[in-house]
């Protein structure tokens, strides 16, 4: 099941094109991934207890000024250490694809600076949440 949320494109979120400008693109990932969080895993079980390890994101077509996006998170792979989030942004009116994205989140100790594996509480509630590819 994917996690969806609405952002509203800022004037400050434009470069001098007039579209989104790339790097705002990341910053509607990161709240994406903080709402998923916030609604599937609510009692801080994983507050300070991931790291991204890696993000890309593709750009299919173009965002702008005051135009409505749905950012859609789902999680795709779950590993022993880690899982990976995938995300489409679309024009919330038209649907059309403006971007697809993914990141690969990895469970952190930070006392001890290293991976660890998922507690299973979280990897049970992740793999609730997995959809195929």
């Amino acid at each position: 099941m994917s996690h969806d949320i609405d952002v509203t494109v800022r004037f400050c979120e434009t470069d001098a094109a007039g579209h989104v400008n790339n790097t705002s693109y990341f910053i509607y990932l990161e709240e994406a991934r903080g709402k998923f969080f916030e609604n599937v895993l609510p009692n801080n079980e994983t507050s300070g207890r991931f790291i991204i390890a890696g993000t890309e994101c593709n750009f299919l077509s173009q965002a702008y000024f005051n135009q409505r996006l749905t950012v859609s998170t789902w999680v795709s792979k779950i590993g022993t250490k880690s899982f990976r989030f995938k995300h489409t942004i679309k024009a919330a009116d038209t649907g059309v694809l403006i971007a697809e994205a993914e990141a690969a989140i990895v469970c952190f100790n930070y006392e001890e600076q290293k991976s660890e594996p998922i507690p299973l509480s979280i990897r049970q509630v992740l793999e609730e949440q997995l959809m195929a590819n």
